[in-house]
């Protein structure tokens, strides 16, 4: 079964910085196109695919940072300078093969972790 854990998330000054993890297991997933997503409606932030080839929503690009690490099937997001706007929950979300940008298309989903952002 796979399953996926994201790190606690925190709260942050305007400015600061924080680094999400989401951890897998059950599953292997060096072949997996993996993604971080917020809040209710699931937006898109960041992809990353089974080659780590990035994509970003345009708002976060040059501040947040996509990354993998197959040996320890974990993905990462470094988020710096971090806005009031990028308060939300975020959730970590895996599929098999290639990368799509829709949330609809990720079958595997972490249970989410609150980032907040305050003036």
């Amino acid at each position: 079964q796979v399953q996926l854990k994201e790190s606690e998330g925190g709260s942050v000054q305007v400015g600061g910085s924080l680094r999400l993890s989401c951890t897998a297991s059950g599953y292997d997933f060096s072949d997996y196109c993996l993604g971080w997503f917020r809040g209710q409606e699931r937006e898109t932030v960041a992809t990353i695919d089974s080659a780590s080839v990035t994509r970003y929503e345009e708002s976060v690009k040059g501040r947040f940072t996509i990354s993998r690490d197959n040996a320890k099937n974990t993905l990462y997001l470094q988020m710096d300078n971090l806005k009031v706007e990028d308060s939300a929950m975020y959730y970590c979300a895996a599929e098999p093969g290639w990368c799509s940008w829709l949330w609809e298309t990720f079958t595997n989903w972490g249970r989410g972790t609150p980032v907040s952002v305050s003036s």
